[in-house]
Protein backbone atom coordinates (compact mmCIF):
# COMPACT_ATOMS: atom_id res chain seq x y z
CA UNK A 1 0.00 0.00 0.00
CA UNK A 2 2.96 2.37 0.41
CA UNK A 3 4.32 1.84 -3.10
CA UNK A 4 7.59 0.34 -1.85
CA UNK A 5 8.21 3.40 0.33
CA UNK A 6 7.38 6.07 -2.24
CA UNK A 7 4.30 7.10 -0.23
CA UNK A 8 6.40 7.57 2.88
CA UNK A 9 8.28 10.45 1.25
CA UNK A 10 11.55 8.59 1.68
CA UNK A 11 12.50 9.01 -1.98
CA UNK A 12 11.34 12.60 -2.56
CA UNK A 13 14.91 13.86 -2.82
CA UNK A 14 16.61 10.85 -4.37
CA UNK A 15 17.45 7.41 -3.09
CA UNK A 16 18.96 7.62 0.40
CA UNK A 17 22.09 5.64 1.21
CA UNK A 18 21.27 2.46 3.07
CA UNK A 19 17.69 2.23 1.81
CA UNK A 20 16.47 -1.03 0.28
CA UNK A 21 16.70 0.50 -3.18
CA UNK A 22 20.50 0.63 -2.80
CA UNK A 23 20.88 -3.02 -1.78
CA UNK A 24 22.03 -5.83 -4.03
CA UNK A 25 19.04 -7.83 -5.18
CA UNK A 26 16.71 -4.83 -5.02
CA UNK A 27 17.53 -3.39 -8.43
CA UNK A 28 13.87 -3.88 -9.36
CA UNK A 29 12.89 -1.47 -6.58
CA UNK A 30 15.17 1.25 -7.86
CA UNK A 31 13.49 0.94 -11.27
CA UNK A 32 10.06 1.41 -9.65
CA UNK A 33 11.02 4.76 -8.11
CA UNK A 34 10.17 6.98 -11.05
CA UNK A 35 9.85 10.76 -11.25
CA UNK A 36 6.14 10.40 -12.12
CA UNK A 37 5.46 8.36 -8.98
CA UNK A 38 7.42 10.81 -6.81
CA UNK A 39 5.44 13.70 -8.33
CA UNK A 40 2.15 11.94 -7.59
CA UNK A 41 3.22 11.43 -3.97
CA UNK A 42 4.10 15.12 -3.71
CA UNK A 43 0.64 16.06 -5.05
CA UNK A 44 -1.02 13.82 -2.46
CA UNK A 45 0.97 15.23 0.47
CA UNK A 46 -1.13 18.42 0.90
CA UNK A 47 -4.27 16.30 1.24
CA UNK A 48 -2.62 14.33 4.05
CA UNK A 49 -1.52 17.61 5.64
CA UNK A 50 -5.14 18.84 5.56
CA UNK A 51 -6.18 15.63 7.33
CA UNK A 52 -3.47 16.03 9.98
CA UNK A 53 -1.72 12.78 9.12
CA UNK A 54 1.26 11.50 7.21
CA UNK A 55 1.00 10.56 3.56
CA UNK A 56 1.69 6.95 4.53
CA UNK A 57 -1.20 6.96 7.01
CA UNK A 58 -3.52 8.48 4.43
CA UNK A 59 -2.48 5.86 1.86
CA UNK A 60 -3.22 3.03 4.27
CA UNK A 61 -6.53 4.62 5.29
CA UNK A 62 -7.44 4.98 1.60
CA UNK A 63 -6.85 1.25 1.16
CA UNK A 64 -9.04 0.45 4.17
CA UNK A 65 -11.81 2.76 2.91
CA UNK A 66 -11.63 1.65 -0.72
CA UNK A 67 -14.48 -0.79 -1.48
CA UNK A 68 -12.33 -2.46 -4.15
CA UNK A 69 -9.69 -3.47 -1.58
CA UNK A 70 -10.50 -6.49 0.56
CA UNK A 71 -7.35 -6.70 2.70
CA UNK A 72 -4.57 -4.29 3.63
CA UNK A 73 -1.24 -5.98 4.34
CA UNK A 74 1.66 -3.80 5.40
CA UNK A 75 5.31 -4.49 5.93
CA UNK A 76 7.49 -2.89 8.53
CA UNK A 77 11.10 -3.27 9.53
CA UNK A 78 10.73 -1.51 12.90
CA UNK A 79 8.14 -1.46 15.69
CA UNK A 80 7.81 2.31 15.25
CA UNK A 81 6.63 1.73 11.68
CA UNK A 82 3.93 -0.65 12.89
CA UNK A 83 2.73 1.95 15.39
CA UNK A 84 2.68 4.66 12.73
CA UNK A 85 0.80 2.38 10.35
CA UNK A 86 -1.86 1.65 12.98
CA UNK A 87 -2.57 5.38 13.26
CA UNK A 88 -4.04 5.11 9.77
CA UNK A 89 -7.13 3.60 11.38
CA UNK A 90 -7.81 7.02 12.95
CA UNK A 91 -7.73 8.59 9.48
CA UNK A 92 -10.34 6.33 7.87
CA UNK A 93 -13.27 8.33 9.30
CA UNK A 94 -11.76 11.54 7.89
CA UNK A 95 -11.90 10.17 4.35
CA UNK A 96 -15.21 11.72 3.36
CA UNK A 97 -16.48 11.33 -0.19
CA UNK A 98 -15.04 14.78 -0.92
CA UNK A 99 -11.60 13.81 0.36
CA UNK A 100 -11.71 10.53 -1.53
CA UNK A 101 -12.54 12.49 -4.69
CA UNK A 102 -9.53 14.77 -4.11
CA UNK A 103 -7.31 11.71 -3.78
CA UNK A 104 -8.84 10.04 -6.83
CA UNK A 105 -8.37 13.19 -8.90
CA UNK A 106 -4.63 13.02 -8.21
CA UNK A 107 -4.37 9.28 -8.79
CA UNK A 108 -6.53 9.26 -11.90
CA UNK A 109 -6.92 5.48 -11.76
CA UNK A 110 -10.43 4.95 -10.46
CA UNK A 111 -12.34 2.43 -12.58
CA UNK A 112 -15.09 4.02 -14.63
CA UNK A 113 -18.63 2.99 -13.81
CA UNK A 114 -19.53 -0.19 -15.65
CA UNK A 115 -15.94 -1.39 -16.14
CA UNK A 116 -15.35 -5.02 -15.39
CA UNK A 117 -12.29 -6.47 -13.67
Amino acid sequence: PLASGILTGKYNHGIPAGSRATLKGYEWLKEEITPDKIETAKKLAPIADDLGCTLAQMALAWCVKNPDVSTVITGASRVAQVRENLKALDVVAKLTPEVMERIESVLGNKPKSGEED
